[in-house]
């Protein structure tokens, strides 16, 4: 096995694996109170249920220690907590590995390129895992097909917003355009042709991976209210995470003298995937979302007055399949 993995590693070009982890809920509260009882005095003075609690520590635990076990094979390992992600520098020679919730992946991604990341699912009893294709137990196999090039890789959209001062912001899943407290706000939005003033609490721009979180909760939402209006109800759309195209919706517009709700949701781009094939490329476009401050700020608005312009598709695709054999 050693051997195997030397001789492939050499092909690939991998030096060390990264795995990176994160806290469990009991951990972060061990880390605030310092002590377990102090934790426990917390969540069941608030009515928690403190086993449910250390049920998910040790199942987190034991993935951890399966997952540990698989990755040393003769590469270099280094543990990183998800919270060292954003200033850590990942390297082409490093090959990743998330051990996590679905979130966890989705942070990870806007970082490591297009590196290959394995996802590794810690507890499927309790996490639904739609971004983690791995369990702890197939770890070392999926580590195995990845360094001797046996493997399949599902590209991922990604969506960009660059602010007028030179910001850059990626999103695995959605960009949330608003004020951090969420409340409602005034500005204008552009969007193709239109432009209109509006009052929400904010727009969700979603990506195809994105399109099973928080913006399928918009659209239940609005099943639900539609059929207690007596309309008809609706699903939720779902894009292939490959999909070129970005979803965009309004929360909670609200119609005045002041403001408007032409624009509520909308989808652009075409639905068109990077073509797949032996060889590797990475194809650039982005989603511009201009940020300008109005002369004149209405009264009583947040910090959120600005001119919202989507522009155009935002992704970064490595496209990268291979064939066994």
């Amino acid at each position: 096995m050693r051997e195997f993995v030397h001789g492939a590693k050499r092909q690939a070009g991998f030096e060390k694996v990264v795995l990176v982890t994160r806290k469990t809920r009991l951990a972060e509260l061990i880390e605030r109170f310092n002590t377990l009882a102090q934790a426990k005095f917390y969540i069941e003075h608030a009515g928690g249920n403190f086993e449910e609690y250390q049920l998910e520590d040790e199942a987190y635990r034991q993935s951890a220690d399966v997952v540990r076990r698989a990755i040393e094979f003769g590469l270099k390992v280094q543990e990183i907590d998800r919270g060292l992600v954003p200033t850590y520098t990942f390297l082409p020679e490093d090959l990743v590995v998330t051990l996590g919730q679905d979130g966890l992946v989705a942070n990870t991604a806007k970082y490591v390129g297009k590196q290959p990341l394995v996802a590794v699912n810690p507890d499927p009893e309790r996490f639904d895992g739609i971004l983690l294709p791995f369990l702890p137990g197939q770890t070392g196999r999926a580590l195995e097909e990845v360094i001797s090039g046996k493997y399949r890789i599902r590209s991922v959209t990604l969506a960009e917003a660059r602010l007028s001062d030179g910001q850059r912001l990626l999103a695995f899943n959605d960009l949330f355009l608003g004020a951090q407290t969420h409340v409602s706000a005034r500005y204008r939005i552009r969007w193709a042709k239109a432009e209109e003033p509006q009052s929400s609490s904010g727009v969700l721009v979603s990506t195809g991976a994105g399109s099973t979180g928080w913006v399928s909760s918009v659209f239940n939402m609005a099943s639900g209210v539609a059929a207690l209006a007596g309309g008809h109800t609706v699903k939720p759309m779902r894009l292939d995470w490959e999909d070129r195209r970005l979803l965009f919706v309004v929360r909670e517009p609200f119609i005045s003298r002041h403001s408007k709700a032409g624009i509520v949701a909308g989808i652009r781009g075409s639905a068109s995937r990077t073509p797949r094939g032996d060889r590797c490329e990475k194809r650039v476009s982005r989603t511009t979302v201009h940020v300008r401050r109005p002369q004149a700020r209405p009264k009583g608005s947040s910090d959120y007055s600005r001119l919202l312009r989507i522009d155009r598709l935002g992704q970064i695709v490595a496209s990268c399949r291979r064939g066994r054999g």
